[in-house]
C-alpha cells in the first residue's frame, strides 16, 4: 500500500482496468475525466485531512488507505505516465475547543482552551513540543508502518511559512463573496458575529471567533476587537487562519488538490467547500464521500471521545492486512468498528488472497487484495483459518504458540513455524484475542437428556472412524448422527439418502456445550485439527459435568 512501487503494466491487466467497476477505478476515472481535452498538471494531487484534536483513530487511517487505492488505480489507468502525490494534511492550527476525554490530566489543559493545537502542551509526556505534535507523530508512525507513500503537511507550518499567503490575500479581496456563501448557512445570532477569518490573539494566543471591524483588501489586513483592544493584523504569515469550512476551499485552491475523500458528516458542506475554492481562483477537487464508522452501540467513533477501536488495538489482535481489507470493503456503507469484527476480517483477507492466483484479470481487479497491495499481492499459504485457531485455543486452553503448533503439525505434517511464518504470526494473535475477548465471555452449559445422547453417539461415531480421518469424514459422521435424532432434523433440507437434513441447532449445541461459545467453524475441520481422541475426551468431560459450572 505504498503508492510508489513500480507497476506491472501488462496489456491484459490494462484492458481489464479500463473496464473495471471496482470503486477505486471508478473514482480514478473521475480524475481522468477532469482533464479531458487538456493536459494533466505536472503532479496530480491527492489529499487527506486530519484534525489532531485527539489521537488518530482507524477512520483516519482508512481515509489514507482508501485514497492510496484510488491513487494506485489512477496510476494504472494512466499507464503511470502522470506524477502523483498524496498529502496528509493536519489542521493543527485549529483552536482546542474542548478537552478530549482520553487525555491523562484534563485539568492541566484547561488554561490552553481555544489556543492552536500546536500551542497546547503535550499531555502524554515525551519529547513532543505540543499536543498536536504528539498526535501528528502518532499518525505518521502508523502510516509509516504500512509503508504509505505520503507527504505530511502541517497547517501551522503552511500558514506561518506563507504558503497560503497568496490565497489569503485573495480571500481578503473577495471577503464579501465568501460571506455571501457562508451567511445563509448560519442562524441569525451566528450571522451577527461570523467572519471567515480567525485571528490569533496577540494578547492571549487564542484563536478568536470575533466579527471584523474592517477588512482592508489593499493592505491585506483585518481589524477586530481583541478583548477590548482594537487590533489590526495581516492575514498573512500565520497571524490569522480561516474558519474550517472556508479553510477547506482555501486549501484546495492554494495547493491545487485534485482528489479528496471525506466522511458523510461533511457531505452537506461539500458544496460550500467547492464554492469557496472557486471564489478563491481554484477548481474544486473530485470528491468521494464514505460512510462513517460506528462503535459497538452504533455511535459515530470520535477522536475526542476515544470510542471505537484505536489503530494499536486492532493491530494487537490481527495483522495489518485485515484492517486494510476492512477499509476497502463497502466504503459507502456504515460499518461498526469494534473487536468482534476482527476475526472475520482476518479470515476474509486470507480467503481473497488464496483466490487471487486462480482468477483472471477482471476478477483480480475486483479482488480487494489487488488494491491493498498495489497490484502485487504476496503468495501466502494458510492451511488453518484464524477462526479455527481461535477455537483450537479455546478447546485446548493453550497459553503459548508451542501448544498450538503441536496440534497444527500433527494435523498437517511438514507445516512448521519456519515453513509457514504467516500462520505462526496468526497463532500469537489468536492467543491474545482469545485471552482478552473470548475467554471472559465463555459460558458452558450442561447438556439435557437429548443432547447427552447425541453427544454420546457422536463420540461413538468418531471412535469408529479410521486413524487420520480428515475433516470431511468427521463432518459426515457428525451429520449422520444428527439425522437420526428428531430434534436436529431439518425437513426443509434433504440428506443424500433422501431423508431430512440437519438443523444448525445441532452444531450450535456442540459449541455451546463443548467450547462455551455460541458458534464456531465447521465442526469437522475443528475436530480434525484438535484431534479425534482429544475431541472425544472433551465430550466425555462435558458428559461428566466437568465443563459447565
Amino acid at each position: 500500500m505504498t503508492g510508489s512501487n513500480i507497476i506491472d503494466l501488462n496489456p491484459e491487466m490494462l484492458a481489464a482496468a479500463a473496464e473495471s467497476k471496482a470503486w477505486p477505478f471508478e473514482e480514478a476515472k473521475k480524475i481522468i475525466a477532469r482533464y479531458k481535452d487538456k493536459d494533466f498538471p505536472e503532479t496530480v494531487l491527492f489529499e487527506t485531512g486530519y484534525g489532531p484534536s485527539g489521537l488518530p483513530h482507524i477512520g483516519t487511517f482508512g481515509e489514507v488507505a482508501r485514497t492510496t487505492m484510488v491513487r494506485h488505480a489512477f496510476r494504472v489507468l494512466t499507464a503511470d505516465k502522470v506524477k502523483t502525490k498524496l498529502i496528509c494534511f493536519s489542521d493543527d492550527m485549529d483552536g482546542m475547543r474542548k478537552i478530549p476525554d482520553n487525555v491523562p490530566d484534563r485539568a492541566a489543559l484547561e488554561p490552553y482552551l481555544h489556543k492552536p493545537l500546536t500551542a497546547v502542551p503535550n499531555p502524554f509526556g515525551g519529547d513532543y513540543a505540543s499536543f498536536a505534535d504528539h498526535n501528528n507523530a502518532m499518525l505518521c508512525r502508523f502510516l509509516d508502518t504500512f509503508g504509505f507513500d505520503y507527504e505530511f503537511a502541517s497547517a501551522t507550518k503552511y500558514y506561518k511559512e506563507g504558503r497560503f499567503d497568496e490565497v489569503l490575500l485573495r480571500a481578503a479581496e473577495r471577503y464579501d463573496e465568501i460571506m455571501a456563501v457562508m451567511l445563509p448557512t448560519l442562524g441569525p445570532e451566528r450571522q451577527a458575529t461570523y467572519s471567515p477569518f480567525l485571528p490569533i490573539s496577540p494578547k492571549s494566543g487564542r484563536v478568536l471567533y470575533v466579527p471584523m471591524i474592517n477588512v482592508d483588501a489593499k493592505a491585506g489586513t483585518i481589524t477586530f476587537d481583541d478583548e477590548g483592544t482594537e487590533t489590526t493584523l495581516p492575514v498573512t504569515g500565520g497571524k490569522v487562519k480561516l474558519q474550517w469550512k472556508p479553510d477547506f476551499g482555501m486549501r484546495w485552491a492554494a495547493l491545487g488538490v485534485d482528489f479528496e475523500m471525506f466522511g458523510k458528516d461533511h457531505q452537506t458542506n461539500a458544496a460550500i467547500y467547492d464554492r469557496i475554492c472557486n471564489i478563491l481562483g481554484g477548481r474544486a477537487p473530485e470528491h468521494f464521500v464514505y460512510e462513517l464508522f460506528l462503535d459497538e452501540t452504533g455511535q459515530k467513533i470520535s477522536k475526542s471521545k476515544g470510542n471505537g477501536l484505536t489503530i494499536d488495538e486492532w493491530l494487537t489482535y490481527a495483522p495489518t492486512e485485515s484492517l486494510g481489507l476492512y477499509m476497502y470493503q463497502r466504503p459507502r456503507q456504515a460499518k461498526k468498528l469494534y473487536f468482534d469484527v476482527i476475526p472475520k476480517a482476518v479470515d476474509e483477507y486470507y480467503a481473497f488472497l488464496s483466490a487471487y492466483p486462480r482468477q483472471d484479470w477482471k476478477e483480480r481487479l475486483g479482488n480487494p487484495v489487488w488494491h491493498m497491495h498495489d497490484g502485487n499481492p504476496p503468495p501466502i499459504d494458510l492451511p488453518v483459518p484464524f477462526a479455527l485457531l481461535l477455537n483450537l485455543v479455546s478447546a485446548s486452553n493453550a497459553h503459548d504458540k508451542a501448544v498450538l503448533w503441536g496440534f497444527i503439525s500433527r494435523h498437517a505434517p511438514g507445516v512448521t513455524p519456519k515453513t509457514h511464518p504467516e500462520l505462526d504470526r496468526l497463532t500469537g494473535y489468536a492467543i491474545r484475542y482469545f485471552d482478552d475477548f473470548v475467554k471472559p465471555t465463555k459460558v458452558y452449559r450442561a447438556p439435557d437428556a437429548v443432547e447427552r445422547e447425541a453427544l454420546a453417539k457422536l463420540s461413538e461415531a468418531l471412535g469408529a472412524l479410521p486413524q487420520g480421518a480428515d475433516g470431511e469424514a468427521i463432518q459426515n459422521a457428525a451429520l449422520n448422527v444428527a439425522r437420526r435424532i428428531e430434534r436436529y432434523q431439518d425437513h426443509s433440507k434433504q440428506s443424500p439418502e433422501g431423508g431430512p437434513g440437519v438443523s444448525v441447532a445441532f452444531f450450535q449445541m456442540i459449541y455451546q456445550v463443548l467450547i462455551g461459545q455460541e458458534r464456531g467453524p465447521r465442526f469437522g475441520s475443528f475436530a480434525a485439527l484438535y484431534g479425534i481422541t482429544e475431541t472425544r475426551a472433551l465430550i466425555e468431560r462435558a458428559l461428566a459435568g466437568q465443563l459447565a459450572a
